[in-house]
């Protein structure tokens, strides 16, 4: 049984897409263990979390939520970007999946509700890369 660590960024200013994310997330981790659920405010939060969690000898895997939703600026794409890059170095500083589940940047809210499958597709990518790498 894989021993999964969440990171859920909080900042959704349009509504529940966060809390149907972790739902999806923990329904595709109904077979395994989640070890612990670290809530950050924003996306942008996440890989320090995820690094502590990497860190964790009861932890094989992390995957990390959050939305991110287009405005009126590039701010999505800075953020979305500075996320991605981090959350890759944490995976392969710490030689342990991170998965990306962050949507956006780009997206409108009805894309992100559209999405919110997302949440479980992370888990679920976590689950394998723990599995399948020795």
């Amino acid at each position: 049984m894989v021993q999964l660590g969440l990171v859920v960024a909080q900042y959704d200013k349009h509504g529940a897409v966060v809390e149907a994310m972790t739902e999806s997330a923990r329904a595709a981790a109904a077979d395994h263990d989640v070890v612990e659920t670290v809530t950050v405010p924003g996306a942008y939060d996440t890989p320090l979390a995820a690094d502590r969690l990497a860190r964790r000898d009861d932890v094989d895997a992390v995957a990390v939520l959050g939305v991110v939703i287009e405005g009126d600026t590039d701010h999505d794409k800075v953020i979305t970007d500075a996320a991605a890059r981090a959350l890759t170095d944490v995976s392969l500083e710490r030689d342990t999946p991170v998965t990306l589940g962050i949507l956006g940047p780009g997206m409108s809210r009805a894309e992100a509700e559209a999405r919110t499958h997302k949440g479980g597709t992370a888990v679920t990518s976590a689950i394998e890369l723990a599995t399948q790498l020795p």
